[in-house]
């Protein structure tokens, strides 16, 4: 049979490239994912740092790890869903060889181990290649990571060479797992019902769909019903995963869909032509189904992930506006606040200076540390500038309170602190400052508590208000000789750009490459589905169709493959969206939304080129008497 399987593989390649293709990719990122993770987790702090420098490493390292195990998971996602529905797509569009082979007499066992044989093919193929290009993957992440500012300038993967076992049990895995279901489906439908299409055969929503649509769409649901009680990061992390359930979800109910959707198309406005392609959707469900799905996963992912963390990003902003009193904002070096309130016209003046922190929690073998951020305040002023802290008159001594990015510790705990290059033990936590959507210090200090060197060193960022019909300009004037003013409007703009920045490196990073992925998935599908009708394409041209008439009818169709596409994305993408709504309104009181236009628009854009390119391409490619003497 593995005989038979390199055959099978040798004559119909043109089908099993795009197999191939999706598997030496997933192996590629799986591969370069699990050791960029790998080798920021084991980053060792370089010699000669002090204590803050430290902390301020191990901090950006712990980002890297973050942003490294997303992009590890989202590529492990993508690899065995691609992988999958191209797999079951290929065996489908063979269903009537498989049926001849079964009439001639192969039993399902022979169909089983002759599908398996091409499954390892295809595994070791994909792997062979996957490998090397996993190394040129690696080094582009890496750079990636660095360029972005998330791993220390000069930081390289290393190359490990037990993963040779991992990156072939991810390529042969993920392609036995993808033709299993595939198999088993072909190998217990009935020969002559495959031959005519009938019975079983047309049976497009089996079982297995029905389970994993329902499931998952429970899980979304689910998501989004949890997201608002979640709190500022519990909720961002389930709003960003509705969007993947979801497109699972619909991907396994689209047979179900395509149909319905179909039929609201504006098809009839093409003529005779728009007819034939929307009844060609509605028969051919299986193909259509099959190039829908990974759009739908592409949609889903990318405008939901997009649109998660620039209305998180929109929420913080708003927040951060609501909860600061101040006319301007003095940018320095150390503490500078007496500095400050000595200026004339200043009514009041409130200093935030940076340290970085490792916050400890729990003791012994249960102890887990943290790096962050500390903020030194002024207990009496803070409040002032940030009316919605609460009070902070307990933040006195050798105390700390809770700060707006968490992780603090909750009132009544006790945190082991080191801030800078100083151990100050534990410490009792006296206050907490309401978690915040946009993040922030982990603990805030009182004067005093925090080394002196450390504190002189730290940037600072002084909230000023001003006294009744006092000058701006004059007392933004007199700032200057003490640090950079802004105005506070100015200043919280400036921040939020910079946070914007740091989410769409994070974006990139993870969704990258996953997304280019997801493409290369679409394009297999076309490719796959638009191959196996040219034969049928080829004999509506010696029937007395032009060419030009068949690729309209082809791009019609196409078109309306990628309109349901893009539907069903949105639908997946829209359920991230809800949970936004519904955590942003929990967490600041207001519901934030906003949409990356630019990115929605090249996402539509982008679909109907490639579908209607690849479309054009396939539908006459070869002369009508070759493509009719194929095989179908």
């Amino acid at each position: 049979m593995l005989r038979l399987s390199w055959s099978t593989f040798t004559e119909r390649w043109p089908l099993f490239i795009g197999a191939a293709l999706t598997v030496c990719l997933g192996v590629a990122l799986v591969q370069s994912s699990l050791l960029v993770l790998i080798s920021a987790a084991t980053l060792d702090v370089p010699a000669g740092l002090s204590a803050s420098d430290a902390i301020r490493f191990t901090e950006g390292a712990s980002v890297a790890v973050t942003v490294s195990a997303l992009t590890l998971g989202f590529s492990a996602f993508l690899a065995v869903f691609i992988v999958g529905s191209t797999f079951a797509f290929t065996v489908a569009q063979r269903r009537r060889d498989l049926a001849l082979l079964r009439l001639a007499g192969g039993g399902r066992g022979q169909l089983h181990r002759l599908l398996l044989g091409e499954a390892v093919l295809l595994g070791l193929a994909g792997t062979a290649v996957g490998v090397p290009a996993g190394l040129a993957t690696m080094s582009f992440q890496s750079w990636l990571l660095g360029a972005l500012g998330f791993v220390p300038a000069g930081f390289t993967a290393e190359w490990r060479t037990w993963i040779l076992g991992v990156s072939v049990g991810v390529g042969l895995g993920v392609a036995l797992a993808g033709v299993l279901v595939a198999a088993r489906r072909a190998a217990q439908v009935r020969p002559l019902e495959a031959l005519r299409d009938t019975g079983d055969a047309a049976r497009v929503m089996t079982a297995g769909r029905w389970v994993i649509g329902i499931l998952f769409t429970a899980g979304a649901i689910a998501l989004i019903v949890l997201a608002p009680i979640g709190g500022a990061a519990g909720g961002m992390a389930m709003a960003v995963n509705v969007a993947l359930c979801g497109s699972v979800a619909l991907s396994a109910l689209s047979p179900l869909l395509v149909p319905g959707v179909a039929r609201l198309l504006p098809a009839g406005r093409a003529g005779v032509l728009g007819e034939l392609a929307r009844a060609n959707m509605r028969d051919g469900v299986r193909r259509s189904a099959a190039t829908a799905a990974p759009l739908i996963v592409l949609v889903a992912l990318v405008l939901g992930q997009s649109g998660a963390l620039t209305s998180f990003a929109a929420a913080g902003e708003a927040e951060q506006r609501r909860s600061t009193v101040a006319d301007l904002v003095v940018e320095a070096t150390g503490p500078v606040g007496a500095q400050v309130a000595a200026v004339p016209g200043v009514a009041a003046a409130s200093t935030e200076i940076e340290v970085p922190v490792a916050v400890t929690h729990g003791s012994g073998e249960d102890a887990e540390t943290e790096t962050g951020l500390g903020l030194v305040v002024d207990p009496a002023a803070y409040p002032v500038a940030h009316p919605g802290a609460g009070s902070l008159d307990g933040l006195v001594g050798r105390s700390v309170a809770g700060g707006p990015g968490g992780d603090g510790g909750a009132v009544g705990d006790t945190v082991g602190v080191r801030a800078g290059d100083t151990d100050l033990g534990p410490l009792p936590v006296v206050a907490a400052v309401p978690p915040g959507i946009g993040g922030g210090a982990t603990l805030l200090l009182p004067p005093g508590l925090a080394p002196a060197g450390d504190v002189a060193a730290g940037p600072s960022r002084t909230f000023v208000a001003l006294e009744p019909g006092t000058d701006p300009g004059a007392v933004s004037a007199a700032l200057t000789s003490i640090g950079t003013v802004h105005g506070v409007g100015e200043w919280i703009a400036r921040d939020a750009a910079a946070r914007d920045a740091t989410s769409a490196g994070v974006f990139l990073v993870v969704m990258g490459l996953g997304g280019m992925y997801a493409l290369i998935g679409v394009v297999n599908s076309v490719v796959i589905g638009a191959a196996a009708r040219r034969p049928e394409f080829a004999a509506a041209r010696a029937t007395g169709l032009t060419r030009r008439q068949v690729v309209r009818m082809a791009l019609v169709e196409a078109w309306g493959v990628t309109a349901v596409g893009l539907v069903l994305g949105a639908v997946a993408a829209a359920g991230t969206l809800a949970a936004v709504l519904g955590a942003t309104t929990a967490v600041t009181g207001h519901a934030t939304l906003a949409l990356p236009w630019p990115l929605v628009l090249t996402v539509v854009a982008g679909a109907f080129l490639v579908t209607s390119v690849l479309t054009s391409w396939s539908a006459t490619r070869g002369t009508r008497v070759t493509l009719l003497a194929a095989r179908d």
